[in-house]
């Protein structure tokens, strides 16, 4: 294989799994671009920022040619999400569209973007963001059923893409210490005890956790391992979580 740049762009880079998974890429000589609502707290010579709202179709666009334009992207991690907890019964339309949008139809975006680069460099490592809760989770209605959707995605993906030297597989964290965590779950509450508790390897994951795994799927070595899903949630997804 010829030598192909190690240039990777990650959406929802400003915090958190997304933040982890730039410092990871980082520290293994990626350049790394990060398209997020907010501004990362990173600094580093081969990490830039594009600072978008990825649920705004035309502006995801606009960032996605400057993007392209400016830099022949192989490794592609779709990591900005949102959660929008609520029972079935209080669930709202526009919240699911909010997440189709982000989660499904950037991805769409985002792959078709990066494709011609990745095609012509016959090599490319796209990681889809899924969640534990595509298994199902209670107030997860939009979340569970879009996370789920980018597991369909990802298989028919990986069965149009391999020929051309592209694998797609889907990271799907379970309970993990992030702001967006602890907005539903309250810091150091009984809550998240009982919930750490009832995880088989007794904790909560950290961001760095998500990042090994990320790190694993989009290493060039990893060519052979494509269409699956690597669960990194403690071992929560064999059994039943309350959350």
């Amino acid at each position: 294989m010829t030598h192909v740049p190690a240039i990777a762009a990650v959406t929802g880079g400003s915090a958190g799994i997304g933040q982890a998974i730039c410092e990871d890429l980082l520290a293994k000589g990626y350049e790394v671009i990060s398209l997020s609502l907010g501004k990362p707290q990173i600094s580093h010579p081969r990490f830039h920022t594009m600072e978008v709202d990825l649920t705004d179709r035309h502006a995801s666009a606009q960032a996605l040619t400057h993007l392209t334009q400016g830099f022949e992207v192989t490794t592609l991690v779709h990591n900005a999400g949102v959660i929008r907890p609520a029972l079935i019964a209080d669930v709202t339309l526009d919240q699911l569209d909010e997440l189709v949008s982000l989660h499904l139809g950037c991805a769409i975006q985002l792959v078709q973007a990066v494709l011609p680069q990745m095609r012509s460099a016959q090599f490319g490592r796209i990681v889809l963001m899924s969640s534990r809760a595509a298994l199902g989770a209670i107030t997860r209605s939009a979340y569970s059923a879009t996370k789920a959707g980018m597991l369909g995605m990802m298989r028919t993906w990986a069965l149009e893409l391999g020929p051309h030297g592209i694998t797609v597989n889907a990271v799907a964290p379970g309970p993990i210490r992030t702001d967006m965590f602890y907005e539903v779950i309250p810091k150091d509450s009984e809550r998240e005890q009982a919930l750490s508790a009832a995880i088989p390897v007794r904790r909560l994951g950290d961001p760095v956790d998500v990042a090994h795994a990320v790190s694993f799927l989009t290493s060039p070595q990893s060519s052979f391992i494509t269409g699956q899903v690597l669960y990194v949630c403690g071992g929560s997804s064999v059994g039943s979580l309350t959350l």
